[in-house]
């Protein structure tokens, strides 16, 4: 695999175009891809992971944008931090590649020799997130980039991967999209370290922050609600063992934008960077790659095996199997138990 060693070599010395074509093998994963990860993968593990997440129309990507400016601009006399953007767009329905919609929107970041902006399309995964793309960010984190954002497609309720991949998750609400609700089913109280309303300067702004505030006293009520009822030593014990088993836990914090506009930009930028530190400071930052890490493994080891076994039957078997399915004189798990061993398990 030569290419994909010629490849490693580049990328490691700053080449961009070296990145584009290795970022396009991954996304078609191709063995000079496979071969250029295994590579590279050494040389990862330092960038900071920024998942931005929400529901379409949120205006997910003008607030990459801004926060990308932001990150940039910290350091004005040096050349500031080095971010990648992976944006995963909707497939499109003719030639299933990217639909480009955020690129277009981050048309202004693109003369920065620091930023590299990379659209991908989800060609059918759920959860928000595409099949390669925890191996594209592995490629920007060996290349050098410190910062890496990574854009969901805005998929809703199934979109829970990204909290699996990055270390900062950021769920964007608006006023007027039934929030309250969303994000129930959104399970956003259990992903997000980092709440922002954008689109603050519409009507019910107050009402959507006040749900969202409410939601998560519900997920994590304080220690004083408690003591504000029991006076007694047994719950006063219990306040402070609440408070030793929290004092550590991150707060969701909710922070309202006009990301058009650049408001409150500065102030979620703040907040990632202290989230940051609270990970690192807590022990937290080496769990989270641990859990990455495995994920993304069972991941490979269910793509590898079902690919292998694939390879292992013939076509004809799997459809006489699938025909025989579809007829319903077995059931699907008496499908799986035919196809594995030959064996009909009618308990199964």
């Amino acid at each position: 695999m030569k290419e994909g060693t010629e490849l490693v070599s580049s990328v490691l010395e700053g080449d961009r175009l070296a990145l584009a074509r290795l970022l396009t093998q991954i996304e078609n994963d191709t063995p000079e891809g496979r071969t250029a990860l295994n590579g590279l993968f050494s040389h990862t593990g330092s960038a900071h992971l920024i998942g931005v997440t929400g529901a379409p129309g949120t205006g997910k990507s003008t607030l990459v944008n801004k926060l990308t400016r932001y990150f940039r601009d910290l350091d004005r006399i040096g050349a500031g931090r080095r971010v990648g953007i992976i944006a995963v767009d909707p497939s499109s329905p003719f030639s299933g590649g990217a639909i480009l919609g955020d690129r277009v929107r981050m048309r202004d970041l693109a003369g920065d020799p620091y930023v590299f902006i990379r659209s991908m399309a989800s060609r059918g995964s759920l959860g928000g997130l595409a099949a390669g793309t925890a191996g594209m960010v592995q490629a920007l984190d060996a290349a050098g980039y410190d910062t890496i954002m990574i854009e969901t497609v805005g998929a809703g309720q199934a979109e829970v991967d990204i909290a699996r991949l990055a270390h900062t998750t950021v769920v964007v609400e608006a006023p007027g999209l039934g929030d309250d609700v969303q994000a129930i089913k959104a399970g956003i109280l259990e992903i997000a370290d980092i709440l922002v309303i954008n689109k603050a300067d519409r009507p019910g702004v107050e009402n959507t922050e006040r749900a969202l505030r409410g939601m998560l006293q519900l997920a994590y009520p304080s220690p004083q609600i408690y003591a504000s009822h029991h006076g007694d030593s047994a719950y006063k014990q219990m306040e402070v063992t609440f408070q030793d088993a929290n004092q550590n836990r991150w707060q969701t914090q909710i922070i309202r934008t006009v990301a058009t506009e650049g408001t409150g930009i500065r102030e979620v930028g703040e907040v990632i960077s202290l989230h940051r530190q609270h990970l690192q400071d807590s022990g937290e930052w080496n769990q989270r790659e641990i859990t990455r890490l495995q994920a993304e493994l069972d991941a490979l080891l269910q793509a590898t095996l079902v690919s292998r076994w694939r390879g292992s039957i013939s076509p004809i078997q799997y459809d006489n199997v699938f025909e025989e399915l579809v007829r319903r004189t077995i059931s699907p798990r008496q499908a799986v138990q035919k196809l594995l061993n030959g064996k009909e398990i009618h308990n199964m």
